[in-house]
């Protein structure tokens, strides 16, 4: 099967660190399990009103790959996409793998995997506030 989020062809690769989620074993299941889940509800408030299941990623990106470092292990980075926000990606055992790239059609060619910093989910960008976190709760919930 054909992917489109970016470092798909890889991903294989990763192996997950623990068993949290029956059938979870790479960041392909991941992402096959989370196209069931990803919900106008998991998407941040802000973009919620453009949310639509074509394109099931918007909004999805820190609560997702903070997920599937709970999985992979690896680190999250941050990269500033052209409205200035943070768009989160994965970075484990050296594959790099972004599980919402799709949300920004042909624009995400243009992201750049590298020089970017390191994120920490504990943080005012993220875990600090609660409704990121409840979005969080939701995904681990509903992947049980």
């Amino acid at each position: 099967m054909i992917y489109h989020f970016y470092g798909w062809e890889t991903a294989g690769n990763v192996k997950a660190k623990n068993h949290l989620y029956e059938g979870i074993e790479t960041p392909v299941d991941l992402y096959n399990a989370l196209s069931a889940v990803w919900c106008a509800d998991t998407c941040a408030p802000r973009m919620r009103g453009e949310w639509t299941a074509e394109n099931k990623t918007l909004g999805q990106c820190s609560i997702t790959a903070f997920l599937a470092q709970d999985i992979f292990g690896g680190d999250v980075y941050g990269l500033t996409t052209k409205t200035g926000g943070i768009h989160c990606y994965n970075v484990v055992d050296g594959y790099t793998f972004d599980l919402t790239s799709e949300q920004f059609g042909d624009e995400a060619k243009e992201l750049v995997y590298t020089g970017n910093e390191k994120q920490e989910r504990e943080s005012a960008n993220h875990f600090y506030k609660a409704e990121k976190r409840a979005r969080y709760e939701y995904l681990k919930q509903h992947l049980k």
